[in-house]
């Protein structure tokens, strides 16, 4: 298993928009869980990323989002 997501320089950080999902962290998990799959994240990256986002409150899952992928 997994514990936390590697950052790895050769693979770019992808983007996300969350214009519309404030205060609704489903929402933003659905939409950042779209974007990795896009990007080309493996399920286990994605269940990882996923420990660590909701590890904590709304702002621990946005700081979380925000380490790992650029935010527009």
């Amino acid at each position: 298993m997994i514990d936390r997501v590697e950052e790895t320089p050769k693979r770019s950080r992808p983007r996300v928009n969350l214009i519309g999902t404030d205060g609704n962290a489903f929402a933003v998990l659905g939409r950042v869980f779209r974007v990795l799959r896009e990007a080309g994240w493996s399920q286990a990256e994605i269940d990882a990323f996923k420990a660590e986002a909701t590890g904590g409150d709304y702002d621990h899952l946005l700081a979380t989002v925000m380490k790992y992928l650029d935010v527009e």
